[in-house]
């Protein structure tokens, strides 16, 4: 089994220092480090020994989505409609309980509704898959 371990860069971020300290810290053999090539790696039960706590997993990476869709040719009644259920959507049960935001702006005099979709991506894509069909229902 792979032991984690972390670069002086993720040790700094993970304890809130500087990576100087880090590397002073290493250098004075505070805290174990095994250098490879010009670079240290700290194993994850050496940077909990020096700490006193357990080492915490780096943060997952995550893709979010920020969309803007503009629908022409648009009647007040039909973007009420369209925002309606676009606010109520985000009113119900997601799955993983991702984050997501919606807002919707009406120009009355362009006849145009906008719709701008932020957070999840998952989430988003179907939120706009949503807003597709109502939008095909229209034509």
């Amino acid at each position: 089994m792979a032991q984690e371990v972390y670069s002086v860069e993720q040790v700094a971020t993970q304890l809130g220092l500087h990576v100087r300290t880090v590397r002073n810290y290493v250098r004075d053999g505070r805290l174990k480090a095994v250098r490879i090539g010009k670079q240290y790696r700290i194993t994850a039960a050496d940077l909990a020994a020096f700490t006193g706590l357990p080492a915490t997993a780096a943060p997952a990476k995550r893709a979010d989505l920020s969309s803007v869709v503009e629908i022409d040719d648009v009647d007040r009644a039909t973007a009420d409609r369209i925002a309606t259920t676009v606010h109520a959507s985000l009113l119900g049960p997601r799955d993983g309980g991702e984050s997501l935001r919606a807002e919707t702006i009406y120009d009355r005099e362009r006849g145009v509704l906008k719709v701008i979709v932020l957070g999840d991506l998952a989430a988003g894509a179907d939120l706009l898959r949503m807003v597709a069909g109502f939008v095909e229902g229209l034509g």
